[in-house]
């Protein structure tokens, strides 16, 4: 097996009160601490971590953000929010965080709060463009897991939305479709195509489940970014779905067996459908969603897919680092996602405002148990 892959994370969360009421200040904590990015809308902002290899160390670039952003907030009697939608409210208006910049007013006049989620991108290095584009293939035919794995926006304005991931439902797909890239030239063909149509304002405006990146698309590319997986609080099972992904594509480059353009029986148009469409079922029921298999189209549940999944990569991977990254991954599936608890908890008779503020709680709390133990330097692991 290849060694691991490069990988970093692009973190989007919520910012508000302890009692789960959303409050923007992105402007003034991106003024204030390296690192933290607005967003369009200033309730939401975004930290980015470094490449790197290990797992440990990418736990620490995570986590050591995240509390210099809580130092801040709680000067102001703010916190950090879990979830991946406005939980509470107010979906109606548009709080912008730069009402200068003119990309900002064209994302609020041509979405809305449709963006006003939160989410995690995890990007993957690669070494080639072959390689990039092949995992792309795998990774959109297999997005919905990854969704179903991580649904955690099942409220939206302060009601019960109907979807496991409000977030994804809502989110401005764009352009509405987009090929399964056969090679770098359809890639870079296609992007000229939408940039002169205006279907794309820049080359940054391709929202897809799973897109290339690099230093200069549409050319220059060195990772593939998942970006469909809604917010993961929890560093430790985002890392356990990150080594799902990553021994995903370890498969696929260790023998080409894995990628849908060669081992599927179905046409790349089919399996474009067949992608967008189980990633719609994930996020209206996540582990629960009857999806379609990529190599011939048969149903089977998101939970059962991902069964079998774990177990031959459990198998295939042997004993180290990957495979005991994976471990989270049982207990996710035995006990339910974040949507799939919080919407249990809602129905025992817990309000939306008590599950963000328990949840924001146990989040605080996990982070200091966590830097106390794994990063008391920057080479902190999980042993």
């Amino acid at each position: 097996m290849r060694a691991e892959l490069l990988k970093g994370f692009e973190v989007e969360m919520f910012t508000g009160r302890p009692n789960g009421t959303v409050v923007g200040c992105s402007t003034a904590a991106a003024a204030a601490l390296p690192g933290v990015v607005t967003e369009p809308d200033q309730r939401n902002l975004e930290y980015i971590t470094p490449p790197e290899a290990d797992y440990g160390r990418q736990l620490c670039h995570l986590l050591k953000p995240r509390q210099q952003l809580r130092q801040w907030l709680h000067q102001r009697g703010l916190t950090l929010l879990p979830g991946s939608t406005l939980s509470l409210g107010d979906s109606r208006s548009f709080q912008r965080s730069d009402p200068q910049n003119p990309y900002h007013s064209f994302i609020e006049q041509s979405y809305g709060t449709r963006v006003v989620t939160a989410s995690v991108h995890i990007n993957l290095g690669l070494n080639s463009p072959e390689e990039i584009f092949a995992a792309c293939r795998l990774l959109r035919c297999e997005a919905a897991l990854l969704l179903a794995l991580s649904a955690s926006s099942p409220f939206l304005d302060g009601q019960v939305s109907g979807a496991h991931s409000q977030r994804w439902l809502q989110f401005p797909l764009t352009p509405a479709l987009v090929p399964l890239f056969r090679d770098h030239g359809h890639y870079i063909a296609w992007m000229e195509e939408q940039l002169a149509a205006g279907s794309m304002r820049n080359v940054r405006h391709l929202w897809s489940s799973v897109r290339p990146n690099g230093n200069d698309r549409p050319h220059d590319l060195n990772r593939v970014e998942l970006r469909i997986c809604d917010l993961v609080t929890d560093p430790i099972q985002l890392l356990a779905i990150t080594a799902y992904a990553e021994l995903r594509l370890l498969q696929l480059l260790d023998h080409g067996g894995h990628d849908p353009l060669t081992a599927s029986s179905l046409s790349l148009e089919r399996l474009e459908a067949l992608a967008d469409a189980n990633d719609r079922a994930a996020a209206q029921a996540s582990l629960e969603a009857p999806l379609h298999h990529w190599a011939n189209g048969e149903q089977l549940s998101a939970r059962h897919w991902l069964e079998a999944q774990l177990q031959q990569l459990s198998n295939w991977a042997g004993p180290g680092e990957l495979h005991d990254r994976l471990q989270p991954l049982g207990q996710l599936l035995a006990e339910g996602n974040q949507a799939m608890i919080w919407l249990a908890r809602h129905r025992a008779g817990e309000s939306i405002g008590e599950l963000l503020s328990s949840g924001a709680a146990a989040m605080e709390a996990q982070e200091l148990d966590l830097v106390s133990k794994l990063c008391a330097d920057s080479a902190g692991s999980l042993g």
